[in-house]
């Protein structure tokens, strides 16, 4: 659970000119980069985006416009470093669900999380092979894909649970010198049962790969 202070709450109504600002994917990166790593210029960001300099610092104008970055101290007068304001964005699925535009959104959303997972697996595999992670991080990494049969309470008590128990152990590991920056998705998706009359040739969700559990941290 992340303390209100470093929280964005978004409101669909209140916050249309935000939630249209973030569907640019750029933008999207440029902010995920930043709570990521830590505050950059908009050159370093074009160098490592393969954008121009121009446009990343076009889209992080944007962004300071709707309250998700800010000016950072400068290392000097020449050029601005950015830092985001807040380290989550989060919002009510339900007030999201009430309108086509808000909808569009959380979907949007939802899909760049997944890229966000698989551009940082391939990150983890390349700081791994190269020697960037030391040898006790492959044992606890990995991906776990589950189907457990849940009510809509108890997958609410289970998000609440991952909440508390990351707040604590990253309040715990604050000011470890071994710590590493660890990216956690997760993902609660319920599905409903599919007859025979399932579009011939379409796989269901879960039929390949489901129920692995990958690395005893997952």
């Amino acid at each position: 659970m992340v303390s209100d202070e470093h929280k964005r709450v978004l409101d669909p109504e209140r916050d249309a000119g935000a939630l249209k600002a973030l569907t640019h994917p750029l933008r999207i990166r440029l902010l995920g980069m930043l709570r990521q790593d830590g505050p950059a210029t908009a050159s370093e960001l074009a160098v490592r985006t393969g954008e121009s300099s121009a446009s990343t610092s076009y889209h992080l104008r944007v962004l300071a416009k709707y309250a998700f970055v800010a000016e950072a101290a400068h290392r000097d007068g020449r050029e601005r470093r950015w830092q985001a304001v807040h380290s989550v964005t989060s919002w009510s699925n339900k007030a999201m669900e009430a309108s086509p535009a808000s909808r569009d959104f959380l979907s949007l959303s939802r899909r760049r999380q997944i890229e966000h997972l698989e551009a940082s697996l391939v990150r983890y595999e390349e700081d791994v092979a190269e020697g960037r992670l030391g040898p006790e991080w492959p044992e606890v990494a990995g991906i776990t894909d589950l189907m457990p049969r849940l009510t809509p309470e108890s997958l609410a008590e289970l998000s609440e649970a991952i909440d508390r128990k990351l707040e604590e152990l990253a309040a715990r590991d604050a000011q470890d010198p071994r710590a590493e920056r660890v990216v956690f998705v997760a993902a609660g998706l319920p599905l409903a049962p599919r007859g025979p009359d399932t579009e011939p040739g379409r796989e269901e969700p879960g039929t390949a790969g489901s129920g692995t559990e990958g690395g005893s941290g997952a």
